[in-house]
């Protein structure tokens, strides 16, 4: 049962050279020979250049470089939005169905240096966009405690892929919950690190000013060595801070919170929240005040309008991101009689619905007339969310609520109501407007159907160590993350 072992055990286990590399890629193989055909979480792997990653670790294992070199011989899987050199990045969209990355993004350059074995592209929304991962071209991946449901969005494989033990760990993206949904929907831990804590160089752009780039993992601990080895700042990247790296690891192993400062937003209490989510984050509240955190309760007054802010300002910058893509430099083209129908043709056949629905959107929030009243209202309202979340940190060390309001929805329940699968972030989306740091951890689960909760904690800007050690305490002390999903 290799393929169930945690990214630090694996790792400890390969240091000690009580199992190879090879086989530790051979076990997620034969995982995802079994089971993969059920959950859909790979669009492609190349498995001939995995063996020779793997093969390659063996030899620096064998020379003692597992000392500086953490990941050394871990598989680990990318979600389809990550530029990996000689592999294909086609953001689970047709117009860029056949394109071969060229260079390789930092996060994949951090995580190569680390000695990690990169293989396979994980299913996603197209371009990121959606939160069940049923916008992909490719088809939906489904979540592998119930495959009759989604796995949450837009970074869906990824989640799916580490709770049925496909992979050790996964690296995806998070413009407005997008790691974190579905990191909860499948009962996994997902991190999503200030802005600019993560370089997005060699990440396909959604929202530029929205984006970030963080892991899936097994464990809290699993989760503070990935995040560890990809953060850190990057020429290449504008937006990329310059504040050291912490030793993330090093916050761990408390079981006791003494001295921390908890807070429960008040306009958090919204209608449409399922019982069972409610009251297991309720408990997971509780069970934090238990090992000596503070609880109290804080405002985030303009939180109710997180939702309407976000999708103005994502499908603006979605729409100038993707004007790339026109057929003349790369990707799909569609041939017609000028550039105007050239252009129109690639794009009509390209892009799926919900990409067109962002564009179109977004155009329009951008356009003469229109500026004013949609794009530079909601950049003033993100500013008083910011001012909020500012505030509430000076009474608190984290936030807690849940991750999602509803546990993992059937599939094609909500794809006829965009504006209910909007909501499923109703809870994450805050976190990318403010540019502060979150994460979700397993915190319980649904008597019938057993799905899972997850906990989201969120914290201030570049307080990632303070939340990996609130989910730490709470992981060693709950046994949920010790649930196998019926297919892991």
């Amino acid at each position: 049962m290799l393929h169930r072992l945690s990214l630090t055990e694996l790792s400890g286990r390969l240091a000690r050279r009580e199992v190879s590399a090879r086989e530790a890629l051979e076990s997620c193989f034969a995982q995802i020979d079994r089971v993969d055909p059920q959950v859909k979480a790979f669009l492609s792997i190349d498995r001939t250049d995995a063996l020779a990653q793997a093969e390659a670790a063996d030899r620096g294992l064998a020379s003692g470089e597992a000392a500086t070199r953490p990941l050394l011989g871990v598989p680990i899987a990318l979600k389809d939005v990550l530029c990996h050199r000689g592999q294909p990045v086609g953001c689970a969209s047709k117009i860029l169905e056949g394109f071969i990355s060229p260079y390789d993004g930092t996060v994949v350059e951090k995580l190569k240096a680390a000695g990690a074995v990169l293989f396979g592209r994980l299913n996603m929304d197209e371009f990121a966009m959606g939160s069940s991962t049923e916008n992909s071209a490719y088809g939906t991946s489904l979540n592998p405690w119930d495959t009759t449901r989604i796995p949450g969005g837009s970074s869906g494989g990824c989640a799916v892929a580490v709770a049925a033990n496909e992979a050790f760990a996964t690296i995806g993206s998070d413009t407005g919950g997008s790691i974190r949904q579905p990191a909860a929907l499948c009962g996994c831990v997902g991190v999503k690190p200030t802005y600019g804590r993560v370089s997005r160089y060699g990440l396909v752009a959604f929202a530029s000013s929205l984006d970030q780039i963080g892991p899936f993992t097994k464990t809290v601990a699993d989760a503070a060595l990935l995040l560890e080895t990809i953060s850190g700042h990057d020429r290449r990247d504008s937006t990329s801070l310059t504040a050291p790296v912490p030793r993330y690891r090093d916050a761990l192993g408390s079981k006791s919170l003494k001295g921390l400062k908890l807070g429960v937003v008040k306009e958090f209490q919204v209608g449409g929240l399922d019982p069972e989510v409610e009251s297991s984050v309720a408990a997971a509240v509780k069970h934090l005040e238990s090992l000596g955190a503070e609880i109290r309760e804080v405002s985030l007054p303009h939180s109710d309008y997180a939702a309407a802010t976000y999708y103005i300002l994502a499908p603006a910058e979605a729409s100038a991101n993707l004007a790339r893509f026109d057929g003349v430099r790369y990707g799909r083209r569609v041939e017609g009689p000028d550039p105007f129908e050239l252009n129109s043709r690639t794009r009509g056949a390209g892009f799926g619905p919900e990409v067109k629905r962002r564009i179109i959107l977004g155009t329009y929030v951008l356009s003469s007339g229109y500026y004013d009243a949609y794009y530079l209202r909601a950049q003033k309202v993100r500013t008083l969310i910011s001012n909020d979340f500012n505030k509430a940190f000076g009474e608190v060390d984290a936030i807690l609520s849940p991750t999602a309001p509803t546990p993992a929805f059937r599939v094609g329940e909500k794809a006829s109501d965009p504006l209910q699968m909007y909501l499923s972030d109703i809870f994450t989306i805050s976190c990318n407007l403010a540019g502060i740091c979150g994460l979700s951890v397993p915190c319980g689960f649904t008597s019938s159907p057993k799905l899972p909760i997850g906990l989201q904690l969120l914290g201030r800007p570049l307080g990632e160590e303070t939340l990996l050690r609130i989910a730490d305490a709470y992981e060693q002390t709950t046994p949920w993350h010790r649930e196998v999903a019926p297919l892991g």
